[in-house]
């Protein structure tokens, strides 16, 4: 499996925020994307998603991972990731267990069990809470245990351990090495280390690409 982002820019209220940018990245290969407020982080992390249109470029994933359906290739790209944004993207009304219940069935390709994907975040107890009663870090440890009910080969992160403490952060590094060991493939903007080796980075406004060996 191998992504390559080729020559891609965007526009947003009229104003150019990035323009030319490409990576490639393949299995197991993560791109911690850093630049200061405005730099345009979190809007490239929703056109590679498909969620915003670029004003031009390539988003193309080829290949496909170790045991994925036969139509994998057929599939719109955004149906290969997990979006993880600012917000948790919760019903505050439902439950845990409702809304995560709700995403596996959407997301399709069931992965972790429920209550073992809010085992592996450590929140066995909450099943049946209402999201809305839940603590900010609480609230994003539910939302990672979203991206764990249902397999996705790409993670597109944005700020993801906004609101958690120094054990979660930690608990959620563990989760991401998982993921890229399992041939997964990682794009997150962060402001703070995630604990990931080997990586690559792109600075927002920044021509390079480089490659560190812990961020």
């Amino acid at each position: 499996m191998h992504l390559s982002v080729s020559n891609l820019s965007a526009i947003r209220g009229g104003e150019m925020i990035f323009s030319d940018l490409g990576f490639e990245l393949k299995e197991t290969e993560a791109l911690i994307i850093t630049g200061h407020n405005g730099s345009g982080k979190s809007t490239l992390l929703r056109v590679v998603a498909g969620l915003l249109a670029p004003a031009s470029g390539d988003v193309i994933l080829t290949g496909h991972p170790d045991g994925a359906s036969d139509d994998f290739n057929e599939r719109p790209f955004g149906e290969h990731c997990h979006y993880l944004g600012h917000e948790n993207a919760m019903k505050p009304a439902l439950s845990v267990t409702e809304n995560l219940d709700f995403w596996q069935k959407i997301n399709d390709e069931p992965h972790l069990e429920i209550d073992e994907a809010l085992e592996m975040v450590g929140l066995p107890a909450l099943a049946h809470v209402p999201f809305g009663h839940l603590s900010t870090g609480q609230k994003r440890r539910i939302s990672i245990a979203k991206l764990l009910v249902s397999w996705r080969p790409i993670w597109l992160l944005d700020e993801p351990t906004a609101g958690l403490d120094t054990r979660s952060e930690a608990q959620f590094a563990d989760l991401m090495k998982v993921h890229l060991e399992d041939g997964g493939i990682i794009l997150a903007a962060t402001h703070i280390p995630l604990g990931l080796k080997n990586t690559k980075s792109l600075v927002m406004g920044l021509p390079a690409i480089e490659t560190e060996q812990s961020i």
